[in-house]
């Protein structure tokens, strides 16, 4: 995560008694707030504690919603894609109407046009994957166990596995996103931070680029509450005997927070740089890159876009968001190219040349490259331009 953060009341230290007196009556009369912490790597790595006005184990029932596997598509060559999501219509809610595009077993890369709010549920928690939601459009708040935190349009949003939390846009028809489901923790990549666990100067972004929630949600209300849980490919009803949001206080280094794709410095050269420069999250499995406005190579010599590249060890996908991508045709917002291993791709005809004068590139993408072989799902298939593998031909 990227630093320490505090909010609300907290003890002196951790795991003592937190006792909290005062006029409002406490759960049971025990005159103590419950101590509750959050990991994702077991108790060696990043965690967080909070504290709780009831024991957050008071679950009322659960009811087995739905256990539906991914399919992949078996019936596709090996052969680059361009799917075409800009267009894809509403459907659905914040959390049951995600359509997912690709997968493998470290991330399932998702979209999602809502048409509503919620269905049947306003809480939410995935307690098997981290998340990364990119908002393509659109604004609003996320609210969780852990406060308040805004977010706007090309923002990554980062919520850790096991967070219940709801999203609240300011106008459900704008919200567009790319939504990434990891299996492994989001990271800052190891290489940018020196030996405190501080970003490095001459990283293309800093603390001060990433935002946690500004303020407490402590709600203090039995009754039932319920949760959508979705653990892989299990959906579960969780019905708690209080509202989740009755904390009063935590600290700690994991909790949700947002990075805007404006905020990060691109690194330039003389010459083109390779991908790696641009990486902005590290995961197990893949890794995530921003493509953001940017100075091009100025040696007066230098070729301006991309070189022809095997991908060998990864498939590749870029999130198209604004801009002209100089080195590609055809290719619009809320594009999707997948570029898989074992065949070659690089810049169309004519890119090369067109590119010779440009000193700038206005475009924003959002790059993913994965160890392992994505798999298309039948959605994707779906929006998906048979012609593209031969749009190299002059």
């Amino acid at each position: 995560m990227p630093y320490y953060q505090k909010l609300g009341e907290i003890p002196r230290k951790h795991h003592i008694w937190f006792h909290r007196n005062g006029d409002r009556p406490t759960y049971k009369n025990e005159g103590i707030a419950y101590e509750h912490v959050f990991t994702t790597e077991g108790f060696n790595e990043a965690f967080s504690i909070c504290y709780h006005l009831r024991p957050p184990t008071r679950v009322r029932s659960v009811e087995l919603l739905e256990y539906k596997e991914l399919k992949k598509v078996t019936d596709s060559p090996l052969r680059h894609h361009h799917l075409k999501t800009a267009n894809i219509p509403r459907r659905g809610d914040l959390y049951r109407g995600r359509i997912p595009i690709l997968f493998n077993q470290d991330i399932v890369a998702y979209r999602l046009r809502p048409d509503k709010t919620y269905a049947d549920f306003e809480y939410y928690k995935n307690g098997g994957a981290d998340e990364i939601i990119f908002v393509f459009h659109g604004s609003g708040t996320l609210e969780s166990v852990f406060g308040k935190l805004r977010y706007r349009a090309e923002d990554y949003i980062v919520i850790p596995r096991g967070i219940t939390y709801r999203l609240i846009p300011d106008k459900v028809e704008e919200e567009d996103y790319l939504i990434l489901e990891s299996f492994g923790p989001v990271k800052i990549p190891r290489r940018y931070l020196n030996h405190e666990g501080q970003i490095r100067m001459g990283s293309p972004y800093s603390e001060r680029d990433f935002h946690g929630p500004t303020e407490l949600v402590t709600v203090d209300k039995e009754g039932d509450v319920s949760i959508l849980v979705k653990d892989g490919p299990r959906w579960t009803r969780v019905t708690m005997a209080h509202h989740p949001f009755d904390v009063v206080g935590w600290d700690g280094y994991l909790y949700p927070y947002t990075f805007n794709a404006q905020d990060f410095e691109p690194i330039t050269g003389t010459v083109h740089q390779p991908p790696p420069i641009h990486q902005t999250f590290e995961i197990r499995g893949y890794v995530v890159c921003t493509f953001a406005p940017r100075l091009l190579d100025y040696h007066p010599e230098a070729v301006k876009i991309p070189w022809v590249h095997d991908n060998v060890e990864a498939d590749e996908v870029l999130f198209y968001v604004r801009g002209n991508f100089g080195s590609r045709r055809g290719i619009e917002p809320a594009s999707i190219t997948l570029h898989p291993r074992g065949i070659p791709h690089g810049p169309h005809p004519g890119t090369i040349m067109a590119s010779k004068d440009a000193q700038r590139t206005e475009e924003l993408a959002v790059m993913f490259d994965t160890e392992h072989t994505l798999e298309l799902t039948e959605d994707a298939l779906a929006l998906d331009d048979e012609q593209y593998p031969l749009s190299w031909l002059d």
